[in-house]
């Protein structure tokens, strides 16, 4: 491969490496942050659903899946993933 070659191929990979630095990368940075906020979801948190749902965490279940008091003895099972954000968190017992 003599240099014209590589030069002409230069501007291809300066693309990719521009896609992967505005794009890619913070892209799996957020889903590595969404990740570990809903791991860390417990008892007690406020939380927004995918779907709009507002509600209280009244138990984690397991890995998966977490009941969700919606209003005074109104509970749902919700999948962690859908989980959007955590609006109030409680404090850790001392």
């Amino acid at each position: 491969m003599d240099v014209g070659a590589f030069g002409q191929f230069l501007p291809l990979i300066l693309i990719f490496a521009i896609m992967y630095f505005l794009l890619i990368r913070p892209q799996q940075q957020k889903v590595k942050q969404h990740k570990a906020m809903v791991e860390a979801v417990k008892r007690g948190d406020r939380i927004v659903t995918q779907g709009g749902l507002i509600g209280k965490v009244s138990k984690v279940k397991d890995d998966y899946e977490v009941e969700v008091e919606l209003a005074e003895g109104i509970k749902v099972r919700v999948v962690k993933a859908t989980i959007a954000t955590v609006t109030d968190r409680t404090e850790p017992a001392k």
